[in-house]
């Protein structure tokens, strides 16, 4: 089905609060099979809130509503939503003997803040509560035979409706033709979005029963595979049938699948041969590091790191011979192989990796430009250097470079 989503509240237009809401929704109904086509964030007025909703029953299959839904005045929601469907509000008296219960298990006989709680009992002409057993607001609307979802913004509470609620009708809502849905995320580093588009834009055509998203998520880019059956069988096999495809598209630049991340795939490489690792980090001031150990088990492959910033560091700790540095400069392949040879041999590890570079945005040269980065890879009797040219800003320069060691550190023990 396709479907909508409106956020509600002040404090989601001025930047107050991110909207995590229409992101976790958005989510778990594509997963569903469904297509979100529109995302809108709206502020506490009643005309705008009226307008959005219009226009979304217009264009979707259904509507999901979140925000206003509280007892203080900057809630707007039913307000606006009578006035606009012309649906007038309801007074719903279970609701507000609910309310009254909760508050008397609770110690309270009324609100402390003196905010009118009855509000919440009044929904606009033909709601109906999505959850009644719970101690939260939340309804349903069928209005031109298209269900509108209104939900609460407090996330938990949010969350919690569209799981148990309203992912089960919208199932519910397809007129009997269940659908099977199988996905897959693959993530890729290294190729740009268009080239991973050129590498899979013919498999867009083969059938109509499936769909590819491409999703650059920086430094890496996302590729999703939703594959739908009427039948558990013929999904499952129609998704057999497009995994394959795209695993041979992606080749070595498909790191992962889901939820595995560049640092997860690289360190169960090193614990399913037994190798060690060791990083020596100049311009990535121990984010390689950190990207590893954000890995649970991490230790039983990562030995440790230095942050060689200063020359003088580099030659104290990991040996890097003073001449080299002052004939290549500490942004080079000689430096950079020396660094990953000097953290293998200081740390007893199989493999030293090391980074060296101009993050900027400052410190570039016309033979040395901001985001030149070397790096070292030693590993049994060999060390060698790769050099990568980055662009951005020092921040994005500085989380590529780490990501491309690992990138590294996988690819080299793959071989393996």
């Amino acid at each position: 089905m396709i479907g909508e989503i409106i956020a509600i509240g002040d404090e989601l237009t001025s930047g107050r609060i991110l909207n995590m809401t229409s992101s976790f929704a958005a989510y778990h109904l594509f997963a569903q099979g469904h297509e979100i086509v529109s995302m809108a964030t709206i502020g506490d007025s009643p005309e705008m809130i009226g307008s959005a909703l219009k226009r979304a029953i217009r264009r979707a299959d259904f509507v999901i509503v979140t925000g206003g839904l509280g007892p203080t005045t900057d809630d707007l929601t039913n307000e606006a939503v009578a006035t606009a469907l012309n649906r007038p509000a309801i007074f719903h008296p279970e609701i507000l003997e609910k309310i009254q219960r909760y508050l008397e298990d609770s110690g309270r006989r009324e609100d402390p803040n003196g905010i009118k709680l009855e509000k919440l009992a009044w929904l606009p002409e033909g709601a109906e509560e999505l959850k009644p057993e719970a101690n939260m607001a939340g309804h349903i609307l069928i209005h031109d035979r298209k269900p509108i979802f209104f939900l609460p913004g407090v996330p938990h509470e949010m969350k919690e409706l569209l799981v148990d609620c309203v992912i089960p009708r919208l199932n519910e809502w397809q007129h009997g033709e269940q659908r099977f849905v199988r996905q897959r995320l693959y993530r890729v580093f290294g190729p740009a979005e268009t080239e991973i588009n050129e590498r899979v834009r013919h498999l867009e055509n083969d059938s109509s029963l499936i769909r590819l998203g491409y999703y650059p998520v920086f430094p890496e880019v996302h590729l999703s595979l939703t594959a739908l059956g009427k039948t558990e069988d013929e999904g499952d096999a129609l998704f057999a049938i497009f995994d394959a495809k795209i695993r041979r598209a992606l080749g070595d630049d498909l790191y992962g699948v889901d939820n595995e991340t560049l640092a997860a795939v690289a360190g169960r490489s090193l614990a399913a041969q037994g190798l060690t690792l060791a990083l020596a980090e100049s311009c990535t001031g121990g984010l390689a590091a950190h990207e590893v150990t954000t890995v649970a088990g991490s230790s039983r492959y990562f030995l440790g790191g230095v942050v060689a910033y200063a020359n003088e560091v580099k030659t104290a700790l990991l040996h890097v011979p003073e001449a080299t540095l002052a004939a290549h400069g500490a942004v080079s392949p000689e430096t950079a192989c020396a660094m990953a040879a000097g953290v293998r041999a200081a740390t007893g590890a199989d493999f030293g990796v090391a980074i060296t570079g101009i993050a900027g945005p400052d410190g570039g040269s016309a033979e040395k430009p901001v985001g030149t980065v070397w790096f070292g890879i030693s590993h049994g009797g060999h060390t060698r250097a790769e050099h990568r040219a980055f662009t951005g800003s020092r921040e994005q320069i500085q989380g590529i470079a780490a990501r491309t060691a690992l990138d590294l550190i996988r690819r080299e023990t793959g071989k393996k």
